[in-house]
């Protein structure tokens, strides 16, 4: 196939820009306008095009899109222009900017002009920076001669870097594959919207919303002193965020308005925290209001382009995107569902959801070769009850509801060494009381009844040490993972790299304490952290392999976390969902002996599902 090359250009200012506003609603607006666009096939030479959309419509079909692969730098961009204005829909899609983020982990910047600086490709120009507020009309032949230069550069770029990523760095095909599955999700939209439940949805957060910023607002020194703010987020059950200190070097509330750990609070699924955070910004809007507000004017416009990032976290998993965070849909009680209701699959078909059931407390197991556990999935034992039966001392048929919950919360819970503090929290916060001694023998019960576990922990803190002093290590069972100690990373199954940026240690009063590089500053890291960080890689790894057979005979429009969305035809639904759930228990080749599980549901909501 060939291979085509493109880049657009097109009308922004100040206020319309995509630093404004999403994507979508920048791409379907009524001011939106392309000046021009450049395209490449294959090496040839790069070719310039601006005009009216009739006369670059009637331009671009000298281009076999159909029947080529495409490729751009932040092809969701790229792509739904094309889609969206010029009904032009390529067989497959490659993506730089997606590449990029996989081949050198997430704390590096993606953008082009650091890429091709990085790889001493040459020099990304600042023509754009001139067309600021300036429609095509606006620019003499002159100018648009010079933006049209600007925009072949782009793209001659653009192919160059693809060339070095592919050939020299060797990516892997799969993921080029997943690449294009999850860029389709968002400039191919298959799901809409319910208009009218959205509106019903939105009056009911604002009303809740008003009563509680009524009360919040009535104690500013709360907001603003960090150390009573944490105690109110400690009694809505949120333990604060943390952070390293670059003063000090010690742990430290990361309740900044740039921290991470605190933007996270305004996506958190209590509402009461997502106000407890509006208001400590001096905002009036909640991330639920926000997000509703935008699901409207979506519905206005369209259908639901899905945005999923690829590569959005240090372990590979996906993340939500411009600005409509599906990963984080709220879930608790009916109303908060309504949301999710919201979203319906089109006349005459029926979206099916299927969520690998237990997928880390599985991969665990099995990566620690605790084979007890790991044949206790294999035969569809109750683990919660089994691991009960073992914090009880009793049979498993006697446990009770309450206590099969407390074995449930520590398979979930203490597989990456939560000591008994953080065990005590998260019970609490679960509506489960217990004293510090019971929750220090509940994790010491654990710890006796998983021993691989324990193990593979302490074989992973050992990991740390042999990546700084260049040593050969082995992480868990044999031939899944590999320490390359070059790039301060492990190798995962898909063959890309988890990283620990700039890996160190300084002596603690209870031996090494590691830290490694992130965007935010340093990271503490330690064994538990580390195998928490593979087996949430491994179960993405999983996830992928599981999407990619999937989406050869079924439409997949969604995922998120371990969960796997399709819509298909009301006609092949039965079908479908056996056929999805069969892959879904289908373990890759390089995971033999991992007992998968899923559960799935169907209807005409993603809420129904």
């Amino acid at each position: 196939m060939n291979l085509i090359t493109l880049d657009f250009e097109t009308y922004y200012d100040k206020e319309f820009s995509l630093s404004k506003i999403t994507t979508e609603e920048y791409i379907r607006s009524d001011k939106f306008e392309v000046i021009g666009l450049a395209v490449k096939v294959n090496d040839g030479e790069t070719e310039w095009a601006s005009g009216s959309r009739e006369e670059l419509r009637e331009w671009l079909r000298q281009f076999d899109f159909k029947n080529s692969v495409t490729l751009a730098h932040n092809a969701m961009f790229d792509g739904a222009i094309l889609n969206w204005h010029f009904g032009i829909r390529p067989f497959f899609w490659l993506d730089t900017l997606c590449m990029a983020r996989a081949l050198h982990g997430v704390e590096v910047s993606g953008s082009l002009a650091k890429l091709v600086e990085a790889y001493e490709l040459g020099a990304k120009g600042t023509e754009v920076v001139n067309a600021l507020g300036k429609h095509r009309a606006d620019f003499s032949d002159e100018e648009l001669s010079r933006y049209g230069d600007y925009c072949i550069n782009d793209v001659e770029l653009t192919y160059k870097l693809y060339n070095i990523m592919q050939q020299k760095r060797a990516f892997p095909k799969k993921e080029l594959h997943l690449i294009n599955l999850t860029l389709k999700m968002f400039i191919e939209p298959v799901l809409h919207l319910d208009k009218r439940l959205l509106g019903e949805h939105l009056r009911n957060v604002l009303a809740r919303k008003e009563e509680l910023l009524t009360q919040i607002d009535t104690d500013t020194v709360t907001l603003m002193s960090n150390p009573k703010f944490a105690a109110m987020l400690e009694t809505y059950g949120v333990k604060p965020p943390m952070k390293i200190s670059l003063t000090t070097g010690k742990e430290t509330l990361a309740l900044a308005k740039g921290d991470e750990g605190f933007k996270a609070l305004a996506e958190h699924p209590d509402v009461r925290v997502q106000a407890l955070v509006a208001a400590r910004l001096g905002m009036k809007s909640t991330l639920e209001e926000t997000r509703t507000h935008r699901f409207i004017g979506i519905a206005d416009r369209g259908a639901l382009p899905v945005p999923i990032k690829y590569y959005a976290a240090h372990t590979g998993r996906f993340g939500g995107d411009d600005k409509v965070n599906l990963q984080n849909l709220p879930s608790r009680g009916n109303d908060a569902n309504k949301l999710k209701k919201a979203i319906i699959a089109p006349e005459g078909y029926t979206i099916i959801e299927a969520d690998s059931a237990q997928i880390e407390a599985r991969v665990l197991a099995w990566f620690a070769g605790q084979q007890d556990l790991i044949d206790a999935f294999a035969n569809k034992k109750d683990v919660y009850k089994k691991m009960a039966s073992a914090i009880y001392g009793k049979p498993e048929e006697e446990i009770t509801k309450e206590e099969r919950f407390v074995g449930k919360t520590t398979i979930l819970g203490c597989g990456y060494g939560m000591g008994a503090a953080k065990f005590q929290a998260q019970l609490k916060t679960m509506g489960v009381e217990l004293d510090i001694d019971e929750s220090r023998r509940i994790v010491r019960v654990y710890r006796e009844t998983n021993q691989d576990v324990v193990r593979l922990w302490a074989q992973a803190h050992t990991a740390l040490a042999k990546i700084v002093n260049n040593e050969p290590w082995d992480i868990g069972r044999e031939g899944v993972v590999e320490i390359m100690h070059r790039f301060n990373a492990i190798q995962l199954p898909n063959k890309l790299l988890m990283y620990y940026t700039d890996l160190s240690f300084t002596e603690g009063e209870k031996g090494p304490e590691y830290t490694y590089k992130t965007r935010q500053g340093r990271t503490k890291i330690y064994g538990g952290k580390v195998i928490e960080n593979l087996c949430q890689a491994l179960a993405r790894c999983i996830i992928a392999e599981q999407m990619l057979h999937i989406s050869q005979k079924v439409r997949v429009v969604l995922t998120v976390h371990d969960s796997i969305v399709c819509v298909v035809k009301d006609a092949h639904a039965a079908v479908a969902q056996e056929f999805i759930e069969e892959m879904m228990r289908t373990a890759p080749r390089w995971a033999q002996g991992l007992p998968l599980d899923c559960e799935s549901g169907m209807g005409k909501s993603y809420g129904d599902c």
